[in-house]
């Protein structure tokens, strides 16, 4: 079916303190891509420290007014900073659409009245951590705002554990004119790429364990690794790291890489591993997020259990030594595996999700 754009709504996206990570990212992607679309977009966020947002780490780099450098600097549209703390309905311009983002702000949206806007969820995470008060982010879960998710698994936790089976699914994607490498080779010196974060569901200090692991077996191992935060210590010595890269730069870090490893315990989505893939990089990672359901082993990679250190060890190590031959193959079918996928094609899908509430409802079987 065609494309019919819709008409012209005033949407706002309510969103906790913005910064670096692909959280706010999203965001920035979505919200973009709907002005383009037409749409007078406004977002309302808090200057409350990043801890109150989706990571528990506040980030450093800020910019001449003293709110944090993120992906909101770059929108060429509205991003009205309110203060510290909670965002009210008086600060909210009235719209025909409001979209939440985090269990904070769907805690404030919840109670705005009906003049702010159709009520929405954009649910990146089910944010079940030590650092946030459980009981707090479940009840949001629960609320009357439909819910749009980036994951399958994500649709599924609403409905086996929040009852809630009207949740749609609109996947990321990522951006090929940012992402993208031509068919290549393996590099001279094996290499490993991978985020660094903190958080301890990540588990980077798995993946260090990992490759300190593999270094002993295959000679001349380099790791390249970037991030949103500043490494809490001293990185080792055959590990390259980039905090903040630009993102023009971040092709090359993709790019440059054999194998993108990932470890954590939980996720999201993962969007690196798609951009890694974009960049024709094969991914190995634990059985969570958009890997478990993109990666079929031996195809475009490996996924494995969670926690798992042989087996991560085992599949970074098969991909690192395939036949110059077997590895091409692989670094293509990775690339195949996003080809098709684009951010204008879930920003109309969402997009039709404002409009029509449920109606696009794509949760799975």
């Amino acid at each position: 079916m065609a494309y019919v754009p819709a008409s012209a709504m005033k949407i706002t996206v309510v969103s906790p303190t913005p910064d670096m990570t692909g959280g706010c990212r999203v965001i920035a992607i979505y919200a973009d891509w709907f002005v383009r679309f037409g749409h007078e977009v406004t977002i309302v966020t808090n200057r409350a420290q990043a801890k109150r947002g989706w990571s528990p780490f506040a980030f450093p780099k800020r910019a001449p007014s003293g709110d944090p450098v993120s992906h909101f600097d770059r929108l060429a549209l509205q991003v009205r900073r309110v203060g510290e703390g909670r965002v009210t309905a008086a600060q909210v311009p009235d719209a025909d659409v409001v979209i939440a983002t985090w269990w904070e702000t769907a805690e404030w949206v919840n109670d705005f009245p009906a003049g702010k806007g159709r009520k929405f969820y954009l649910i990146q995470h089910h944010e079940i951590h030590p650092y946030l008060p459980l009981e707090r982010v479940q009840a949001t879960y629960r609320m009357p705002l439909q819910k749009v998710v980036i994951a399958r698994w994500l649709a599924d936790v609403m409905e086996r554990e929040y009852d809630d089976a009207t949740s749609v699914l609109v996947s990321n994607s990522v951006d090929h004119d940012q992402f993208f490498a031509p068919p290549r080779q393996r590099q001279s010196a094996p290499t490993v790429g991978l985020l660094y974060s903190g958080a301890d569901w990540k588990r980077f200090d798995l993946s260090m364990a990992v490759l300190e692991n593999i270094r002993v077996r295959v000679p001349g191992l380099r790791v390249v690794s970037f991030g949103s935060e500043r490494p809490k210590r001293p990185m080792p010595e055959f590990v390259s790291f980039s905090f903040e890269p630009r993102q023009d730069e971040l092709r090359n870090l993709y790019a440059s890489c054999d194998v993108w490893l990932t470890a954590s315990v939980s996720e999201g989505f993962n969007l690196t591993a798609m951009e890694a893939m974009a960049c024709r990089t094969p991914v190995v990672s634990t059985r969570t997020g958009w890997p478990a359901e993109a990666i079929v082993d031996g195809e475009n990679g490996f996924c494995v259990a969670v926690d798992d250190a042989a087996a991560l060890q085992q599949a970074t190590e098969r991909v690192l030594n395939l036949a110059p031959n077997e590895w091409a193959r692989m670094s293509e079918r990775a690339f195949a595996t996003v080809r098709e996928s684009t951010w204008e094609r879930s920003a109309r899908q969402f997009e039709q999700v404002l409009v029509d509430g449920s109606a696009l409802n794509v949760h799975p079987a």
